[in-house]
Parts: structure tokens; sequence; C-alpha cells
């Protein structure tokens, strides 16, 4: 070293921040993923004013309404970790339903129909629980 000069390694320094800022990313993102209030998260999958919460034993059904579009999504009253049976159906008086059907930790849904005018029926289910509106919306 030259003129009694100092080398400094700024790689080692460069390396540990961006190891820092990846993990404080990836924290974050974990705690996005993870947290609870499902049923207030609904309105983020659904445009339109919230119309009906279809209550039932174990989770909920909530139903918003926009511009003749009809929108549904299946909260479990509990959240949990792991997979278990969801649905939701939303079908417009006159069509077939339209359907989310499966095992999932979070929701069923969303589904969404065009009602225009017409009354819909709204099902949904987590686990053994169910419920299913009858012709609502008209």
């Amino acid at each position: 070293m030259a003129g009694g000069g100092t080398t400094v390694d700024r790689g080692g320094a460069i390396r540990r921040r961006l190891a820092l800022g990846l993990a404080v990313l990836t924290a974050a993102g974990l705690m996005a993923l993870m947290s609870p209030g499902s049923a207030q998260a609904a309105g983020s999958y659904c445009s339109g004013r919230k119309v009906r919460t279809l209550t039932f034993s174990t989770g909920s059904v909530q139903v918003y309404k926009r511009d003749g579009y009809v929108c549904a999504v299946t909260v479990p009253k509990k959240q949990q970790s792991h997979r278990r049976p969801m649905s939701v159906s939303v079908q417009a008086r006159g069509n077939r339903p339209v359907v989310d059907q499966g095992s999932f930790s979070h929701h069923a849904g969303p589904v969404t129909v065009h009602a225009g005018h017409r009354c819909v029926r709204i099902k949904g289910s987590v686990g053994s629980g169910s419920v299913s509106s009858g012709w609502i919306l008209c």
C-alpha cells in the first residue's frame, strides 16, 4: 500500500445491507399473508359496496354489488394455516351458477356474475357448515 493508505472492503457492507433489506421485505410479506381478519379482506377481492353478509356456523359469505355485477367471497370464521374445503357460488336467475370450490386456507372466490336487475342466489360453505340465500337482490 503506497503512501500509507488503507483499503476499505465496501463489498461486504453492501452485501450485508442487501441481505438485511431482503430479510425485512420477506418478513413484511409473510406478515401480510398471515394477518387475521380475512372477512375484512374480502372487500379487497370484490369491488363495489357490500350489500349482504350471509353468516353460518363455520364462516360467512360477503356479497358486493356494482354496476349490475354481483361478487361474492366465502371466508372462514377462524383463520387457520391448513387447507380445508370451501366453496362460493353465485347464480343470476335464468343462468347457471358460477362456482369456486376446492381446498383453501384463506377464502373461496371471488366469484363475479353480471346479474343486471335479476335476482341472484348465493351459496357458500366452509367444512361442514354452509349457507344458501334463496333468491335475493331482486
